[in-house]
């Protein structure tokens, strides 16, 4: 027996093009979360979630568990996390040019609203190995650069453990002036956040 099945995607907030699936067909409604990141009220406005000035009846919801356990209780927001890095980046960076931070961030994807916040409110561009996969999302090109003398880093580890040596920021950045780089590295990871209350 056919049955049509209505399928709309909805932003899951995890990271650029994630999505979560509602399905509405005949014998209900069901909400795929699949890996979600949205702040406490942010799927309450979400119109797709509504019909007319009801909230839609949804019978089942497949969720994405990463985080449902109990050292996860409580999970600082995104702004939380951004107002706590910009505070360090701030004042590590004011104090010269040599203060550089390196963001040791474990994925490609999914940093791109911490790139932009610190470039919009530090005027420092994000240093990235390679641009090419912000191609299509423009709204990021001006905030990252392949430059590597800014004192903003998100470069990815090489392969090769060489650049490591002499200095501890995987492009291999020094000064322009020999003067040796005072480095920080930030970790934004959720896990961590958990990990840390074993």
């Amino acid at each position: 027996q056919k049955e049509d099945v209505v399928v709309t995607l909805l932003p899951a907030g995890h990271c650029p093009g994630s999505v979560m699936f509602l399905f509405e067909g005949e014998n209900g409604t069901v909400l795929y979360t699949g890996d979600f990141r949205l702040a406490k009220g942010e799927a309450a406005r979400m119109q797709l979630l509504h019909s007319g000035t009801r909230v839609k009846d949804i019978q089942s919801v497949y969720l994405d568990t990463t985080f449902c356990d109990p050292k996860f209780y409580h999970i600082p927001s995104r702004e939380e996390c951004l107002n706590g890095i910009l505070e360090l980046v701030r004042s590590w960076t004011s104090l010269s040019h040599n203060h550089v931070v390196w963001l040791n961030c474990k994925a490609a994807y999914g940093y791109e609203y911490l790139f932009i916040n610190l470039s919009e409110e530090l005027g420092i561009k994000v240093h990235m190995n390679k641009l090419d996969m912000f191609r299509n999302m423009p709204e990021i090109l001006c905030h990252v650069t392949t430059d590597q003398h800014t004192q903003i880093h998100a470069c990815r580890h090489p392969r090769d453990d060489d650049c490591f040596r002499g200095n501890r920021l995987p492009c291999g950045m020094t000064c322009l002036n020999g003067t040796p780089l005072h480095i920080i590295s930030i970790k934004p990871s959720t896990m961590w956040f958990g990990e840390r209350k074993k």
